[in-house]
């Protein structure tokens, strides 16, 4: 743990998202956290332990503080020292996805791992470890890239789930749902977020287009929505029900 690849070291976390960590209210990073946080109130037990897997600085958990206990873990010491700082009644873990032992089985209520299985070399352990720490009729929320987005084939090696070089683990929809029922998880709800990466068209400005493209996935994310389907998206988003 204490040799982090330089990708995850304090550097990653001043890049792509995470460059809004001034938080500018309502930064794309703003909404996106609390869309995730209104998904988990919505869909997920109304009490209990809240568990964030690859957490970074902490924001989406501190958006749950009011109802549930919750907790964080990441590799980067560095950002849990900034999570700590920015949500005061978290539980944070210098802690491998892979490798949660620590925390014992059933433990909680929701876990949610928001693109974190991409970066992992072996997703299918994490994903295994995330059922076994959730207790039987606790909701998982999982999100990563779409391999079948439309806009993958367009943007080519420009596309937002190749652009990020930790990415080591994509995969198709259906795969990464083999993995959820094979590990004890029933998917509820499979959805996407929208096409949110312009530019698509060269013709088009870019701001017009975050416009014409960001319409349904920005509606969404403010309503807390799950309505847009995985061809119109850029994520595959699925909550499950652990068995």
């Amino acid at each position: 743990m204490s040799n982090l690849p330089h990708t995850y070291d304090e550097k990653y976390f001043k890049t792509g998202p995470y460059a809004d960590v001034s938080f500018a209210r309502y930064s794309q990073y703003w909404w996106s956290n609390r869309y995730y946080a209104l998904l988990a109130r919505q869909y997920g037990p109304r009490q209990g332990r809240v568990l964030e897997v690859g957490c970074g600085l902490g924001h989406l958990v501190g958006w749950l503080t009011d109802r549930y206990q919750v907790f964080g873990t990441d590799i980067n010491a560095s950002a849990l020292v900034q999570a700590r700082s920015n949500v005061p009644r978290g539980h944070f873990v210098l802690m491998s996805a892979e490798d949660l032992r620590p925390f014992l089985d059933g433990l909680f209520q929701i876990v949610i791992a928001k693109h974190i299985v991409e970066h992992l070399p072996n997703p299918e352990r994490a994903i295994m470890e995330m059922s076994r720490i959730l207790a039987p009729g606790g909701l998982l929320l999982m999100a990563t890239p779409n391999l079948d987005s439309p806009m993958r084939a367009r943007k080519k090696e420009q596309w937002i789930g190749y652009k990020d070089p930790t990415h080591i683990s994509l995969k198709h929809p259906q795969e990464w749902l083999g993995y959820l029922q094979k590990n004890g998880f029933r998917p509820r709800k499979v959805f996407s977020d929208g096409f949110w990466d312009a530019p698509y068209i060269p013709i088009l400005s870019v701001r017009l287009q975050k416009l014409l493209f960001g319409v349904p996935g920005g509606l969404q994310a403010i309503l807390g929505w799950s309505i847009i389907p995985l061809c119109m998206g850029e994520s595959l988003i699925v909550l499950a029900d652990k068995l």
